[in-house]
């Protein structure tokens, strides 16, 4: 929604035009999705190249790519990219549309999708106007060329438009959220304005979209701005649960998948004052496959609740069983260190975001951490496995398998796991522990364990740790 230097192997030591309908659970054998939170274009498309691709990311989210306000008495601010001005893509604090499409052919290059963080809602907020990014003028309802005061909600409700009780289904859907025009989006005009914006990006070789604030646009709306699309894409909605609410995550299945809010909450609940044998049955409310899961995004890391990359080890031992388990299609989050819940990503004097060096300059890079990164190699080697051979000790300590392809173990306890042997389907062999080594060919820069033809190993595990063993990372 809108407002709401670590080492490179952190180690948990330290701790077609046809008919168009969206794709629900990405297609491929790799689908986990990376949210590069405000990178720049040139350096998504380096990462790809050197990271994503070759740990096997699916597909990489971007900031959103339309023309923005620019609010430099704010200090440019993250969230003046979720008020579009126009939906061009010239010239925005990330790049131009020629960056964003080396970008995508990059991305693509190395085998990972694209999907475009989609500001289709509203507009901007507050009565001044002023010029975007890119240079267009505009007023709060008034956007030449685009949006006149016509082709927006104005419902007349709280002294300024603005949603207050979000038990109202039409208030939530109907009124301003914190003072962004509202979109009038059962307006054809105005679904045949975003449609075209969608398209664009969809010629350009875009795969898909997160769906910003669908909650605040009936799902009917968001089914025929999706009935307008060039071509398939996978669809992901905002759509946040609020306990008692009208609106739920589950009447936007229709339209593709729905980001899962509880998850990440309930799951920093069971690591931080629960126990992590709890975990054996853990799932949320929505199916499995309508359900895109995450520890954290841009918004929940700046509220209260979740695990951050602030929280080391333990953010690192919560990602690796979001990447093990079974439930949703998961999502990656990597940040940038803020001293203020505004404070938008490393920039130039002039607002331009500057080019991303991991480790460095507040970028806090948690897609590279060593144990989150390999773990969606982990990821991809059971997808589609079952659970077996779960074990805990009651407490802070699980382990299980994934059938017969991989087996994770998770020590979050003060004291070490030891004198443990486990029991696996995996075969027999030598294997690479991907918490603490990287896997090539033949070669592990850590740790291996040996299966014996009855599938055991023994292992002792240190305090806040784990090790995981899949069959893509082998050595003999």
């Amino acid at each position: 929604m809108i407002r709401r230097a670590l080492i490179l192997l952190l180690g948990l030591s330290l701790l077609s035009l046809s008919s168009p309908v969206a794709q629900a659970a990405p297609p491929g054998q790799r689908d986990v999705i990376v949210q590069l939170f405000e990178w720049n274009w040139r350096s998504v498309g380096q990462e790809c190249g050197q990271v994503l691709g070759p740990k096997g990311y699916g597909a990489v989210q971007v900031s959103p790519p339309q023309e923005h306000v620019v609010l430099p008495g704010s200090g440019y601010p993250w969230w003046q990219d979720y008020q579009p001005v126009s939906y061009k893509l010239d010239n925005t604090r990330r790049g131009t549309r020629s960056e964003f499409i080396a970008m995508v052919n990059s991305c693509h290059a190395a085998g990972v999708k694209v999907y475009v963080d989609a500001v289709i809602n509203h507009m901007t907020g507050g009565s001044s106007g002023g010029v975007g990014s890119a240079g267009s003028p505009y007023t709060h309802y008034d956007y030449p060329g685009t949006y006149q005061n016509q082709d927006f909600h104005h419902c007349g409700r709280n002294g300024n438009d603005d949603i207050v009780n979000y038990g109202d289904r039409y208030e939530v859907q109907n009124c301003e959220l914190v003072d962004l025009a509202d979109l009038a989006t059962e307006s054809d005009y105005v679904r045949g304005r975003i449609a075209a914006y969608l398209n664009d990006l969809l010629a350009i070789g875009v795969d898909g979209f997160r769906l910003d604030a669908s909650k605040h646009m009936p799902a009917a709306d968001i089914a025929a701005i999706k009935a307008r699309l060039s071509r398939p894409a996978y669809l992901y909605q905002e759509v946040i649960h609020g306990a008692g609410e009208p609106i739920t995550p589950e009447e936007y299945v229709g339209n593709g998948d729905v980001l899962e809010f509880r998850y990440g909450k309930d799951l920093a609940k069971i690591f931080n004052t629960e126990r992590l044998a709890y975990l054996r049955t853990f799932a949320s409310p929505l199916p499995s496959n309508r359900a895109v899961v995450f520890t954290d995004n841009h918004d929940t890391q700046r509220g209260s609740g979740v695990l951050t990359f602030r929280d080391h080890g333990r953010y690192a031992l919560a990602n690796a069983f979001m990447l093990a388990w079974t439930y949703g299609t998961p999502k990656v989050m990597s940040s940038y260190e803020y001293s203020s819940n505004d404070q938008g990503p490393p920039s130039t004097s002039s607002g331009q975001t500057v080019d991303t060096t991991c480790f460095s300059n507040r970028w806090r890079c948690e897609h590279a951490w060593r144990v989150i990164a390999n773990m969606v190699g982990f990821h991809n080697a059971v997808r589609g496995t079952a659970v077996t051979r779960w074990w805990d000790n009651g407490n802070d300590a699980i382990a299980f398998g994934r059938g017969d392809q991989g087996y994770l173990v998770l020590n979050d306890e003060s004291s070490a796991l030891t004198g443990r042997s486990f029991h696996t389907d995996l075969p027999p062999g030598v294997y690479c522990d991907v918490f603490h080594g990287d896997y090539t060919p033949g070669h592990c820069t850590g740790p291996t364990y040996t299966v014996d033809p009855s599938g055991w190993f023994r292992a002792d595990v240190p305090p806040r740790d784990g090790l995981a063993l899949h069959t893509n990372a082998k050595l003999s």
